[in-house]
């Protein structure tokens, strides 16, 4: 077991019950509606959690198309089959590395809150790519520090969530903020590289950064 799985799966129910929180919802909805989807697509959601992007995702394919779960922490995919909401029908969960993904000729591809986790997040995004044929969108949902000036104290409790959200990051003295960040923008330049008809929205305050494009 890895210590992404081993992380994640002692932490399921505390972030499935975060994934969800009130205020959430709104974001995810906006995810959906970057990638443009339509009754029978197909679409894959990479790090898919609990599945808490799939009500929104389902509204918008139709029980005529496909959703597809990938995660990497057996505890998560369990977690999502307990919610009616996220399961049955069009739904399918797959145990597998989100960078390295079993899923080719999708429609569209999202990850939310992932991209900031991977050592070679660019790396992640051309696999991403490559599962999505052509005039297929990818959007890529991720916290980051807010630019505003006002947001300085908000912004040290940023380093505090990246410390006690992503596995191995606890003890060391880094800036994991920085090196999260850094990650993110990675992810982001490679999309931006791979994609036409990019769209980019700042959300809640500029504390979320939402970016998608169209693989040629």
């Amino acid at each position: 077991m890895t210590d992404a799985q081993s992380f994640y799966g002692r932490w399921a129910r505390v972030y499935d019950w975060i994934a969800n929180a009130p205020g959430v919802t709104a974001w995810r909805d906006k995810t959906a509606e970057a990638l443009a989807l339509a009754p029978g697509d197909t679409v894959v959601e990479m790090g898919c959690g609990t599945g808490a992007n799939v009500p929104a995702l389902r509204e918008r394919v139709d029980p005529s198309g496909r959703i597809v779960g990938v995660d990497v922490t057996r505890a998560m995919l369990e977690r999502a089959r307990e919610h009616a909401a996220r399961t049955g029908g069009t739904v399918h969960y797959v145990q597998a590395d989100a960078a390295r993904p079993p899923v080719r000729e999708a429609d569209a591809v999202l990850a939310t809150f992932v991209a900031g986790i991977f050592e070679d997040p660019a790396a992640a995004v051309d696999a991403w790519c490559d599962s999505v044929a052509p005039g297929g969108r990818v959007a890529l949902l991720n916290f980051q520090r807010s630019p505003s000036a006002l947001a300085a104290p908000l912004n040290l409790a940023f380093e505090g969530f990246v410390r006690l959200s992503a596995p191995g990051t606890r003890l060391s003295r880094r800036s994991h903020a920085s090196a999260f960040e850094r990650r993110v923008r990675a992810a982001r330049e490679r999309l931006t590289e791979l994609t036409v008809d990019r769209r980019y929205e700042a959300l809640a305050g500029g504390y979320l950064g939402l970016l998608s494009g169209t693989v040629p």
